[in-house]
Parts: C-alpha cells; sequence; structure tokens
C-alpha cells in the first residue's frame, strides 16, 4: 500500500468518525450502531469483512480480545497508521464499548474462498495448525485458539474466516516486534521459529476452513493450554511453549 493510499484512508476515516461521533451525541446512550460507523468503513457491514480482501472480521470476537487491540492500536503496541489515528483520542471506557458492541453481533460467515495453495501446501498448514511441530517447539494452534480455531472467551481470538493476506500479515507483524504483548510474549515467539513456507501454508489453510456453526468461541479455557500466551492468563500445563 502506498503513503498515498494511506493519506486517503485516514482522511476518510476521520470524516467517517466525525459523523460517526456527532450521530452518536443524537442516539440513545446505549445505541452503538451510529458510533462505530467509521469501523464498518473498513470492516464491512457490521463488522462481518468477508475473506475477498485484506481487513478481519470483528464481528463476534472476544470482547476481551476487541478491547485489548483497540488499545494496542492507541498506545502503540500494535502499528497500523489508519487504525491509530481512528482511536488516539478515545477513552479506555469508549473502547470498551466499541468491543462490546461488536463482540455480541451473531452474524454468519460467509463460505471460505477456494485454496489458493497446492495440496502439499495445504496439508503442512493443517499439521502445524493441528499438531504443531514438536522438534521446532512450534505448538499447534488449536491448543490456544480452541479445537475449533473460532477462539476462547473473554481475549483469544479465532482463525477462521479472516483473509490469508491478513493472517500473512499479522504473522510478520509478531516477528518483527510490530505487533505485541505482554511477557512472555509467545506469538511473537512463535512467529519467529516459523518459515516463510510455514507462514504462507498455515494462512492458506486456515483461509480456506469453513466456520463450524455461527463461529461462536468457547466459553471456557481447556486444559491443554499453555500458562500464558500472548498476555492472556490461561490454565496452567505442565508443557513449556
Amino acid at each position: 500500500m502506498t503513503y498515498g493510499f494511506f493519506r486517503w484512508l485516514r482522511a476518510v476515516l476521520f470524516s467517517a468518525l466525525a459523523a460517526s461521533l456527532c450521530l452518536g451525541a443524537l442516539a440513545a446512550p446505549d445505541d452503538m450502531a451510529p458510533r462505530v460507523q467509521a469501523c464498518t468503513l473498513c470492516h464491512g457491514k457490521e463488522g462481518r469483512a468477508t475473506q475477498e480482501g485484506y481487513f478481519p472480521r470483528i464481528a463476534g470476537k472476544p470482547a476481551g480480545y476487541l478491547a485489548n487491540q483497540l488499545l494496542n492500536f492507541r498506545d502503540g503496541r500494535r502499528s497500523y497508521a489508519p487504525m491509530a489515528h481512528l482511536v488516539q483520542h478515545l477513552t479506555d471506557d469508549y473502547l470498551h464499548e466499541m468491543a462490546e458492541y461488536f463482540s455480541a453481533l451473531d452474524l454468519p460467515y460467509a463460505p471460505p474462498p477456494a485454496p489458493l495453495a497446492a495440496a502439499a501446501a495445504l496439508e503442512r498448514g493443517r499439521l502445524l495448525v493441528q499438531q504443531g511441530d514438536a522438534a521446532r517447539r512450534i505448538p499447534a494452534c488449536v491448543q490456544c485458539h480452541g479445537p475449533s480455531l473460532t477462539g476462547v472467551k473473554p481475549a483469544i481470538p479465532g482463525l477462521l474466516g479472516l483473509p490469508r493476506d491478513y493472517l500473512n500479515s499479522q504473522l510478520g507483524a509478531w516477528a518483527t516486534g510490530q505487533r505485541r504483548a505482554q511477557a512472555p510474549d509467545c506469538m511473537a515467539d512463535l512467529a519467529r521459529r516459523l518459515t516463510t513456507a510455514d507462514v504462507g501454508a498455515v494462512s492458506a489453510w486456515l483461509a480456506s476452513q469453513p466456520v463450524p456453526g455461527r463461529g461462536q468461541p468457547a466459553a471456557r479455557l481447556s486444559a491443554a493450554m499453555p500458562a500464558r500466551c500472548g498476555g492472556v492468563d490461561v490454565l496452567p500445563v505442565a508443557a513449556e511453549y
């Protein structure tokens, strides 16, 4: 993406945010829809972006995860200029309200696009997602993101229903430090152990999978999850990642 594109997008988001805040001032206190119109410019109607593009779906994601990411963009722990510009002056309470609004949306997912990788690469991605690679100390994605890969409340996101380009970019951002979490930052450690071929295989396989049911995150943690991952406290296990 070019600098000119970012300037244009920032201007559009600023105008939309101003309009949203004006509408929100006229709306009932519990009516968030007019106040999040700027979000839907990129994330799609009601926050249910499709996989045909770059921007991730936010509808139905765990509220704790969404709130953490909004705070991360505002406070510089994630780097994406349009998002940082959008939320830089919003309070913690407002960001939590936005997160709760999108989290509560229960909307169907569109079918996944056709796979854009060879069968061998897709199988490599499946194995890494479902089994990991113990020899390289790479845990399986399902260990934190749930056996259905739809996330776990309150703060672990689902990995299905996301664009392949977005998945690629986020793994790259973890590996390069453009995205980070509280120590121990296991996602950064994991991303740095993945090869370029690993990243392509994982993102291709995830993007090609249908979302089970309505994609709701699991309500509780599994005993198979590591004690702490990406700054989120989870149940302890004997294994070390």
